[in-house]
């Protein structure tokens, strides 16, 4: 991959990659009508304010020290703007909008951060092709990956504000898709590799590392994501209120949060709607359902089946009957749109039955993006993990048998981070991720 490159060439490249990110978060900035900004659309995150000074604080504090060496300008607002929050135990947050700095003061903080990085990294990645430049690339594609994170994890933020607090964009509609017939998928045995090994030449998070074999019996599984008209049929059949489908820890979620369907859906005149980033719209039937872990998990009990394990989705997706393994679903094709809903083409999901290229070679279809897939698996550390040196807490702060693992990718998630070797992790009772699943058996 990248060693078949000029290194000179793949530094150029990462930096045209960080302009690029920093174009997609700054357009979703400036979706938010400016008088909104301090709000805080997910009562356990952050205000809308933090997120604007955190991508450059997250850079200026990765790079200024480590490649050139840069004075800070301003200690306090790097580290005020340092971290996110991922409260557990029902803990929020309570600041108020008083306690963070005005918008001019966190726009010319964001200013002065890119003038001093871009300056510095023109002048490092030109002079040093040894070394110095080899740690450059590390840390380059760790500020790009996290950048473009935060482009899918705040549009789901912006997803749950009002509509009058967003500027609107003109909406994509999707083709018409032929009905989708719930299906399951035989599966042969075989063995699923996780994880990247050290010795590729390819940019992994720590988490993603050591590669590592795993037997997975046969199974079944569902050809297709869950769609909201199969968890209709859940809630038509009291399945919310049937305390036999949820854990003591779901139960007590669902009930002291008086949650009775998906927190995408929306209720209006005995009809119910799909709330997208910019619209309510009737629900489609044939969408993959958006749910929690909590409540997949409820959905899974109620058809006698299961959530699939991380090793049985990976073998699902990327397995083939002659016992290799594909870099992608479909092949080894780069990501495009034929072959699935990902990349931030859409702001919305689609049938789960739009991308017949995107299957897998067991005929697995919708995989990759239109929706992050919940599995059973706790996140955990790979045999031979080690932390990031430089971002120590990037996974192991989240080793702590609360967090899932999802597979997968959504209609925002960057084509760089729909590798094989990707985990990515929430707790069980956060409803407003773009995650749906589907069941095995």
């Amino acid at each position: 991959m990248l060693a078949a490159q000029n290194p000179v060439e793949v530094r150029n490249e990462l930096l045209d990659r960080l302009a690029d990110a920093r174009a997609r978060t700054d357009e979703l900035f400036n979706l938010v009508r400016p008088e909104f900004l301090y709000e805080r659309p997910i009562p356990e995150r952050h205000r809308i304010i933090f997120y604007l000074g955190h991508l450059e604080a997250f850079d200026w504090n990765l790079l200024r020290e480590r490649l050139f060496g840069r004075e800070a300008f301003d200690a306090k607002l790097d580290r005020l703007f340092a971290f996110g929050i991922d409260p557990v135990a029902g803990e929020l947050p309570s600041d108020q909008p008083a306690d963070w700095p005005p918008l001019d003061k966190v726009l010319g903080y964001r200013r002065q951060v890119r003038d001093s990085l871009d300056a510095g990294l023109q002048q490092l990645l030109a002079s040093n092709p040894g070394p110095a430049g080899h740690t450059a690339t590390l840390l380059l594609n760790v500020a790009i990956e996290h950048r473009l994170m935060h482009a899918e994890t705040f549009t789901y933020m912006l997803h749950q504000m009002p509509l009058q607090s967003k500027k609107q964009l003109p909406q994509t509609t999707a083709s018409p898709v032929s009905p989708v017939v719930p299906t399951m998928i035989e599966i042969p045995e075989g063995f699923a590799t996780l994880g990247l090994s050290r010795d590729q030449d390819a940019f992994g998070w720590d988490n993603e590392y050591e590669a590592h074999s795993v037997k997975v019996p046969a199974f079944a599984i569902d050809k297709y994501k869950v769609t909201n008209g199969q968890f209709l049929e859940f809630i038509a059949a009291g399945g919310y209120e049937n305390r036999d489908l949820w854990t003591d820890v779901g139960w007590k979620w669902k009930t002291e949060n008086n949650i009775s369907f998906p927190s995408f859906w929306r209720r209006m005149d005995d009809r119910w709607f799909f709330r997208t980033m910019f619209d309510n719209v009737p629900l489609r039937l044939d969408w993959p359902v958006y749910v929690s872990h909590a409540e997949a998990s409820a959905y899974a009990r109620w058809q006698g089946k299961a959530l699939p394990t991380e090793a049985q989705w990976h073998q699902a997706a990327y397995g083939t009957p002659q016992g290799t393994q594909r870099p992608y679903p479909w092949g080894s094709n780069a990501p495009t749109a034929e072959f699935g809903n990902f990349d931030f083409h859409r702001w919305d999901p689609v049938s789960v039955a739009a991308f017949p290229r995107g299957e897998s070679a067991f005929g697995v279809a919708d995989l990759v993006g239109n929706g992050w897939e919940w599995t059973s698996t706790l996140f955990g550390p790979f045999a031979g993990f080690e932390r990031f040196p430089f971002y120590p807490g990037y996974s192991a702060d989240f080793f702590d048998g609360k967090h899932y693992v999802l597979k997968g990718g959504s209609a925002r998630t960057a084509a760089c981070m729909l590798r094989a070797s990707f985990r990515n992790w929430f707790q069980a009772h956060y409803p407003y991720i773009y995650t749906g699943f589907r069941c095995v058996r």
